[in-house]
């Protein structure tokens, strides 16, 4: 009878001790998946980047001798002209609602955030419509002064990155506004001690301090700038993007498109490495007064009401009066066509098409990040970052870089594993989600990582304790707590796929055409009154991120 308790108490020993081999065990596991998933995720992105190593002479000596040069110098004067623009607008803005106090001004505070949910192909085809020759404004303008005014050529590199300007200025402009809000009044009292001005802080404490956040905003703008080729085409712009389409559709050169998209992808990763450069490894600090902000100054009079018209025009320009147009449009071409007549039929097919793929590029996307988070979480260490940072490098690349790399993946899988496999992978949904899921994964690790982080270790370790599997604390521990970031992040992919136009245009099976696809093709053909229909629902469903932002946002400076 005395053994008993001896016995009780090693059998207990054993179980308290083999969670904690299992544990060792399934760490290499976690590892082996952490490879798996990021290597898929880089895998279409390094194989473009290889192209760069097998130049095709014949090929690059074609190119440079006629459309090369040309690209290279429209895609850098796109890149210079939305990175100023973005910043002036943005920061400048940011200022205005943070620094002072003015009649609407916490209305525009998150109002402003409103043109990320305009795509700028789809606000591109509406100021064509305005101010070409045959729009309401030319036509205007030669009626009260003659036939022969003269009105600026709208189809420019200027007009391009006017309007990619107007829609992507919200980068900058939220994390500069997070950025000034977070600098205390220690900062503005030692400024009037200098004898500074406002302005003179502004330009000289200010802005030094907000630089990292400004510079990841500005930053965040050229690269969906260097993604875009549908405005620029639009506007009869060519830069590299835009090429890489036109030798695939119009040549029907695969092998030219390919060789574009490799320099394609060294033109985003120089404007990572510029971004890391400007930023360098320099930290901002204040020490001190970190409970008192500084106080907005209220403008009074004609300068007040001015602030609010700046604000007005600004937003009126980038969303309020192209969204109007759209719904006019849009009830004047179901007015024409009727109840039951194509275009219905047409909304309702290409509306189905758009929510099955969005919907599983979201799910897959989701499942992906919560097993990265997870085993990233469990294990750790040097290769769980580097993990990491691989499988959210997609959102850096251009779409036509993804697309032209996921389709050299999966043509090269296919011809390994055989011909059978070419339905299920090549010109598919598959191939398609593949893509997406490699371009929008930044977007819903980033959302699960953020609520993974509000699980306490001591929640893990008790767990651990009690015999609990990785696999169990997965299911138990880790996915109810993460479910509102999970849902974040299916919210974000899912928007983001709605709105994706180049890899969905090179990837997409054959009969599967999307609103953006839909829209794009409309609108390219002229026929702007019908392209409001599927551009009206994209950003309809765009403004749902960009209300979640206002709801993170709420809590920021209460004016009037």
């Amino acid at each position: 009878m005395a053994s008993t308790p001896l016995r009780v108490i090693d059998t207990a020993r054993q179980r308290a001790v083999l969670p904690w081999r299992g544990w060792a065990l399934h760490g290499l596991s976690q590892r082996l998946l952490i490879v798996l998933l990021a290597g898929l995720v880089v895998l279409p992105l390094a194989v473009v980047g290889l192209e760069l190593l097998t130049p095709t002479a014949d090929i690059w000596a074609h190119l440079w001798a006629t459309v090369l040069p040309r690209m290279i110098r429209n895609t850098a004067l796109l890149l210079v002209a939305v990175g100023t623009g973005t910043f002036v607008l943005g920061t400048g803005l940011a200022w205005l609602v943070t620094a002072y106090r003015f009649p609407g001004r916490n209305l525009f505070d998150w109002l402003l955030l409103l043109p990320l949910a305009m795509p700028s192909y789809i606000l591109s085809f509406v100021f064509i419509a305005t101010f070409d020759y045959a729009g309401p404004v030319q036509s205007l303008l030669r009626a009260w002064f003659g036939r022969e005014v003269w009105f600026p050529n709208i189809y420019s590199g200027w007009s391009a990155a006017l309007v990619m300007s107007l829609v992507l200025y919200p980068y900058v402009y939220l994390l500069a506004r997070a950025a000034f809000r977070e600098q205390c009044a220690t900062t503005f009292d030692a400024a009037r001690v200098m004898g500074y001005n406002r302005t003179q802080t502004f330009v000289r404490l200010v802005l030094p301090l907000a630089r990292p956040s400004i510079v990841a905003g500005v930053t965040l703008a050229m690269m969906e700038a260097l993604s875009d080729f549908a405005t620029v085409r639009f506007f009869i712009f060519p830069t590299l993007s835009e090429g890489v389409f036109r030798v695939w559709e119009g040549m029907m050169n695969r092998q030219a498109a390919m060789e574009l998209a490799s320099l394609l992808f060294l033109a985003a990763l120089a404007v990572v490495l510029v971004e890391r450069g400007l930023r360098g490894k320099a930290r901002y600090y204040q020490t001190g007064g970190r409970s008192r902000r500084f106080e907005a100054v209220r403008l009074h009079g004609w300068r007040g009401w001015l602030a609010t018209a700046l604000c007005g025009a600004m937003l009126a320009s980038a969303f309020v009066l192209p969204s109007i147009q759209l719904i006019i449009w849009t009830i004047d071409e179901f007015a024409r066509d009727g109840a039951g007549g194509t275009l219905n039929v047409a909304f309702l097919r290409y509306s189905q098409t758009t929510l099955t793929l969005a919907g599983l590029a979201a799910a897959v996307a989701v499942g992906w990040s919560l097993l990265l988070a997870h085993s990233t979480r469990l294990t750790g260490g040097w290769l769980a970052r580097v993990g990491v940072r691989l499988a959210t490098l997609g959102y850096a690349m251009p779409g036509a870089v993804v697309a032209v790399g996921v389709l050299l993946t999966v043509s090269a899988l296919d011809r390994q594993v055989g011909v059978w496999s070419g339905v299920l992978l090549t010109g598919t949904i598959v191939g398609l989600t593949y893509a997406y899921v490699t371009r929008f994964m930044a977007v819903s690790y980033g959302s699960v990582e953020a609520s993974l982080d509000k699980v306490t270790p001591t929640m893990e370790q008790a767990a651990r304790s009690l015999g609990a599997s990785p696999r169990r604390v997965l299911w138990r521990i880790h996915l109810p707590l993460v479910s509102t970031g999970a849902l974040t992040a299916a919210t974000l992919v899912f928007v983001d796929v709605m709105k994706e136009l180049p890899a969905t245009l090179l990837l997409r099976p054959f009969g599967m055409d999307t609103l953006s696809i839909w829209a794009y093709l409309l609108a390219a053909e002229g026929f702007w009154e019908a392209a409001a229909v599927p551009s009206l629902s994209i950003l309809g469903v765009g403004v749902v991120p960009v209300f979640l932002l206002m709801r993170l946002n709420s809590g920021g400076n209460q004016g009037e």
